[in-house]
């Protein structure tokens, strides 16, 4: 988009505003309604805000908006259209030329003129009392405010402005204007009184919108000259900086020949490696050696924007010294008579959620700065004295550890929360600081009040933990360096104030807190009788007779009022269930206590609300049932809650309160001594160690005070810890050397002491531990620094508090003895074995370590437990396994037979080892079973003698195979063999506990699965994918079937997936059984049955002598068997269209409603048995002829 060329509708608005003759502004008749227009366009512009950026290349408000203001001020409407023009920066996209439009903006504001008119206008408004004050003058007074604010928030451009310190920028020069037209004493006027306290928000943000780019040390000492303090610091930074131009010069001096000379000659430089294995050759002069680097010539790597460090945004500046001095007078005016009264409203607005969404960081910036200007100019707390408590100390805890943590969840608005972050830190420091100043204070009120401030800080824990929190999750990549700087600068203004406050008291109690599990209430087995109730059976048959009478009248007497008792309570977090039961412990109590009428009306109510089950009777009880359930409810031994009533009266209350702040509370607050070296020794992380390096690296930029700030917080860790390995990192080595070899080192005494004592601490380690170099390349622990000085290995013992014992001369022979005695030893532990016999007490872990040190074991694996505890083989039982081996060479399965007879039961992987070790194999193929190939069914004259034979082999099979089966050698098996080995043991347990479930009465529930299974693998063939399917319990045999123990080990061994915990209810069909394996597994449900029928019986049974059970049971299992023959016809494409395709539909006609009743219910149907018996033999026949080849075709 050309932003010369203008929208027509546009140009013509634009053009009807006005037109500007010299200094003068000669505004159109339709000037209002073109205001209004634009402000219509701008509200309706779209994403890439083209209106603004149009209305900002014609320069619109300069030439138009501007001149209306000042000029037309006392058209009213005209005035207020104008003041009402959003003035907001669009989306980022577009955002960098917006914002340089509204910078022009701002640099055309920056006169004396449109601020005094702005000026006058507020001033007229706030003259009006609060009863004349109309709601279009409040709407007015907003909208100077936000026109102010929005002009103070455009960004200054440095790169463009280009101006140094001292000198008035454009920013300087909004503030001077606001200065002369005298709106600085309106805005303390709003501030102070107490009748404007409703933009208390507004004049706090543009208060700070005010100051932001000023240091509040500085702006205090603005007018008194220059501080001694303040001529020292730049002495001080001169003499860095000639001292480095000295050294400059004299090197440059010392890389000049004696006489010049173009060739500087090659040079071979022993011990460092070139890109081969050859020395190095440098092909420049000597004098150029010490900048010699293997990265010369190489392009740096790009580091990915993700990763880059934190930008600082908050650049702080010298104003012109007008301004600055305006802005002093202006911050004491503000700290004499608004700023308690401000902030106390603020923090109410806060509170009350009256404010928007994150204007509690005016507040927390306002806090930082006016209480160090405070401090800095002349400290009286009285001026600070709203923000001075612990209240202000919890919500600064509260709003920085929130911030913290939303930090580390919300990843994409990670900076905006660092931010906040770093206002809400500065605060904290300056709390912190103004409490240490009030310390040093010559009145006794103000430092009791400090030392009674310290109290309550030092002694929450919540305090003391937030700096070790901050440390551990620092983030460069969203934390800026000034971040971190100030982190630094407040830990160690706070463990100073907390060692002086420890110094100064004998002891400190501080709280402590640390978490506790719930603690439920128990349930016992039996009741609990009080005192007066009777417990035995022979005083409740005695109380009985006088509860039977009352009963007895209540129930011939008028209705009872069931409405006054209610049972059931629907908002209780109590299940149905729990309260059910409950009901009748309270029907029970109600007996015992004498209150017939009572336990009868609940009775009744109990009865309305759970009527299923009849649990308290069915709906048409009579009266003598009523009174006989009361009996028996009077009788029961019913499970109740343990109560209060068997403690004593005094026990009763405290147990009572501790029983419930442990079910509501979930941290446990106790209180303990507090010591300073232990609070100390949280800070020895490799975390915070590191965050001081990241500081330490720009010691030449730092102040002295954040320098000395980084030096004593390490030397706390390395010299009153001694903890001085935990500074024995590569890095902090290469920051030393970059230090000592600096040639303004001599400004850095405090550094250049601490590192020469960490170098000698380290230098002085190497001699005795040779491994320290090595130690140099990683960031340590506590655990890795102690055992850098005493010897690795030395905290495996047990506690690290102390040294293990050493080895003696005695103990070691023991110890060798008891190994050698002991190794061979079958079935037990040769560990275990040394502990019970040794004299010293040792552990398990120092007994294994030290047989690995004295050679006797090669790795502390050999110990291990895990599996069996034999590990070595004798010499019979290597023979033994060979005699096995030769005994079972030629079988099927050698590998079974041999773990079925041998005497030390060993582990497959174990016996498959020994094999391969002594020979008697070459690989482990030889070892796996042999398995026999299964006959077509039209090679043998029987179809029913090939069918028993298929089965006798699978049983074999399955008696035959291990019950030990490592997982290692399954792994290392053909999948064709380890597939069969587990579909031939499904089936032989599927087969076991069919016929067990068969013989408990589950012949339904098997048939019904056996249907379900049939009917998942037709569904699976038809549709052509395979989904889970559930299965659905509709009959209650079937549920009562599902919830068997023994029923669902038969529908896992099937492969039936159990329901996911949470999401689902019923037992599943899994997707990857195929329509083959579903039919194989429906199939081995009924072959045993289906053999003993086809087998004639010596002496069978007349029909009319079967007993009606076992005739419904054969009825199922003929309507489960002509499914099973249906649905092998369908796949094999076996049924004829003639006669078999016309039974075939018969049969599956009849086979239809026969399914439904199977679901509904459980009846038989009689004039069907004898059709289904005679049928039945021909129909297996056939059924097991397509089984054998369904199985041939899958081999």
């Amino acid at each position: 988009m050309d932003l010369h060329m203008m929208n027509c509708e546009l140009l013509a608005t634009c053009s009807a505003l006005g037109y500007l003759e010299g200094d003068t502004y000669h505004k159109e008749p339709d000037c209002l309604e073109s205001v209004k227009d634009l402000i219509r366009y701008l509200r309706h512009e779209d994403d890439t805000r083209n209106v603004r950026q149009q209305l900002g290349a014609a320069q619109i408000l300069q030439r138009d908006l501007l001149p209306i203001l000042t000029q037309h001020r006392q058209d009213k409407p005209l005035f207020d259209a104008v003041i009402s023009v959003p003035k907001e920066p669009g989306l980022r996209h577009h955002f960098l030329q917006v914002l340089a439009y509204l910078q022009a903006y701002k640099e055309a504001f920056a006169s004396e003129k449109a601020f005094g008119v702005l000026s006058e206008t507020l001033y007229e408004l706030l003259q009006l009392g609060w009863e004349e004050r109309q709601e279009e003058d409040n709407l007015l007074i907003e909208r100077i405010l936000l026109l102010v604010r929005n002009i103070l928030h455009v960004p200054t451009d440095l790169d463009q402005e280009k101006r140094i310190d001292n000198d008035a920028s454009v920013h300087d020069q909004l503030l001077w204007a606001i200065h002369l037209s005298g709106l600085d004493d309106l805005l303390l006027f709003l501030a102070s009184s107490p009748a404007e306290q409703q933009w208390s928000l507004h004049v706090l943000e543009i208060v700070s919108l005010m100051f932001r780019d000023q240091n509040p040390e500085q702006l205090a000492g603005v007018g008194q000259g220059r501080l001694a303090q303040e001529r020292s610091t730049d002495v001080a930074e001169l003499e860095v900086l000639r001292q480095r131009e000295m050294a400059e010069k004299k090197t440059r001096a010392l890389q000049r020949g004696s006489r010049h000379s173009r060739f500087g000659g090659s040079y071979i430089v022993q011990g460092l490696k070139s890109i081969g294995e050859r020395d190095l050759i440098f092909h420049k002069g000597l004098h150029n050696l010490q900048n010699y680097s293997s990265d010369l010539g190489k392009q740096p790597r790009r580091v990915p924007k993700r990763r880059q460090a934190a930008r600082e945004l908050s650049i702080q500046r010298r104003s012109a010294l007008n301004v600055r001095l305006f802005l002093r007078d202006f911050c004491s005016e503000f700290l004499e008579n608004c700023y308690n009264r401000l902030m106390g409203s603020v923090k109410d607005h806060l509170l009350r959620e009256k404010a928007q969404q994150h204007d509690e960081t005016y507040y927390m910036w306002a806090l930082a700065f006016f209480m160090a200007f405070n401090r800095a100019a002349s400290f009286r707390p009285g001026l600070v004295s709203e923000t001075l408590s612990v209240r202000t100390f919890h919500f600064i805890e509260q709003n920085l550890t929130n911030y913290y943590e939303m930090m580390l969840t919300d990843r994409k608005e990670a900076a905006s929360w660092a931010r906040r972050m770093h206002l809400a830190l500065k605060a904290y420091q300056e709390l912190l600081a103004t409490v240490n100043e009030m310390d040093m204070s010559l009145d006794e009120a103000v430092r009791e009040s400090s030392r009674i401030i310290k109290n309550n800080i030092f002694y929450v824990m919540e305090y003391r933990e937030l700096f070790l929190a901050l440390f551990r999750k620092f983030d460069e990549r969203c934390q800026p360096r000034s971040f971190l700087r100030d982190l630094v600068e407040t830990t160690h203004l706070f463990l100073k104030m907390l060692e002086r406050f420890c110094r100064s008291r004998g002891n400190l109690v501080v709280q402590n807190k640390r978490k506790k599990r719930k603690k439920k209430k128990k349930v016992l087995d039996r009741p609990v009788a009080s005192g007066d109730v009777p417990s035995g059976a022979g005083a409740l048959e005695a109380v009985w007779p006088s509860l039977a009478e009352q009963l007895q009248c209540c129930a011939q007497g008028p209705e009872l009022s069931v409405d006054s008792v209610v049972p059931f309570d629907a908002a209780s977090e109590v299940s149905v269930e729990e309260q059910r039961a409950e009901a009748m412990v309270r029907i029970q109590d109600c007996l015992l206590a004498g209150q017939a009428p009572q336990a009868l009306a609940l009775l009744r109510s109990a009865r309305e609300v759970w009527p299923e089950g009849d649990v308290f009777g069915p709906q048409d009880i009579s009266a003598e049932e009523e009174i006989q359930l009361l009996k028996q409810i009077l009788c029961a031994p019913l499970p109740r809650q343990q109560g209060p009533e068997e403690r004593g009266a005094e026990e009763e209350e405290d147990e009572d309160e501790d029983e419930d702040e442990e079910e509501l509370q979930a941290v446990q607050v106790s209180e303990k001594e507090f010591n300073f070296l232990d609070y100390l020794k949280r800070f020895a992380s490799s975390a915070v160690v590191r965050a001081c390096v990241l500081l330490l690296r720009s010691y030449g930029q730092n102040s002295a005070h954040t320098n000395r700030c980084v030096v004593k917080l390490l030397h706390r860790l390395a010299h009153d810890l001694r903890m001085e390995g935990l500074l024995f990192q590569l890095s902090l080595f290469c920051l030393f050397n970059r230090l000592l070899s600096d040639p303004a080192a001599g400004a850095y005494k405090e550094l250049v002491t601490f590192a020469k004592y960490i170098l000698g601490k380290f230098f002085a380690l190497a001699a005795v531990n040779q491994k320290a170099f090595v130690e140099l390349l990683f960031w340590k622990n506590t655990a890795v620094v102690r055992e850098m000085a005493e010897g690795y290995g030395s905290l495996d013992g047990g506690s690290s508090s102390r040294k293990p014992p050493m080895w003696s001369p005695e103990e070691e022979a023991q110890l060798q003895e008891l190994y050698l005695a002991h190794r061979d030893v079958e079935g037990q532990d040769v560990v275990d074995i040394i502990l019970a016999h040794l004299k010293t007490p040792r552990t398990r872990k120092q007994v294994i370590h030290h047989l690995v040190r004295l050679g006797l074991a090669d790795s502390v694996r050999d110990f291990q437990r895990k599996g069996t505890h034999i590990v070595l083989w004798t010499e019979d039982q290597e023979l033994e396994l060979q005699r096995l081996f030769e005994e079972f060479q030629d079988s099927d399965d050698v590998l079974g037979h041999i773990m079925k007879n041998i005497t030390a039961k060993r582990s497959r992987a174990r016996i498959v080892e020994k094999l391969l070790a002594l020979g008697l194999v070459a690989e482990r193929r030889e070892l796996y079973k042999k398995r026999r190939k299964k006959l077509a069914p039209s090679s043998l004259p029987n179809g029913e003698e090939s069918q028993k034979d298929f089965y006798q082999e699978d049983l074999e099979e399955g008696e035959n195979r291990p019950e030990a089966e490592s997982d290692e050698d399954e792994g290392k098996e053909e999948e064709d063999s380890e597939a069969e080995q587990a579909e031939g043991s499904s089936v032989l347990s599927a087969e076991t506990l069919g016929q067990s479930l068969s013989q408990e009465g589950f012949s339904a529930p098997l048939l019904w699965l056996q249907s379900c299974l049939i009917r998942a693998a037709d569904n699976r063939e038809e549709d052509g994918c395979s989904q889970a399917v559930p299965l659905v319990p509709l009959t209650e045999e079937n549920e009562e079937a599902m919830e068997n123990e023994q029923f669902q080990q038969l529908l896992r061994k099937l492969g039936v997936r159990p329901p996911a915990s949470g999401q689902e209810t019923f037992w599943r069909i899994p997707a990857k059984l195929s329509p083959t394996q579903l039919r194989k597994v429906a199939a081995s449900l009924s072959q045993p049955e289906e053999e003993e029928e086809l087998q004639p019986g010596p002496e069978p049974k007349v029909p009319g002598e079967q007993g009606p059970e076992e005739e419904h049971q054969k009825e199922h299992r003929a309507q489960a068997l002509r499914a099973l023959l249906l649905a092998r016809k369908k796949k094999a494409g076996l049924v004829s269209p003639g006669g078999e395709g016309a039974a075939g539909e018969k049969e599956q006609l009849k086979m239809a409603p026969r399914k439904r009743q199977l679901l509904d219910s459980d009846e038989e149907q009689d004039e069907d048995e004898g059709r289904n018996k005679e049928s039945r033999a021909p129909e297996i026949l056939k059924k097991k002829r397509f089984q054998i080849e369904d199985e041939d075709e899958s081999d």
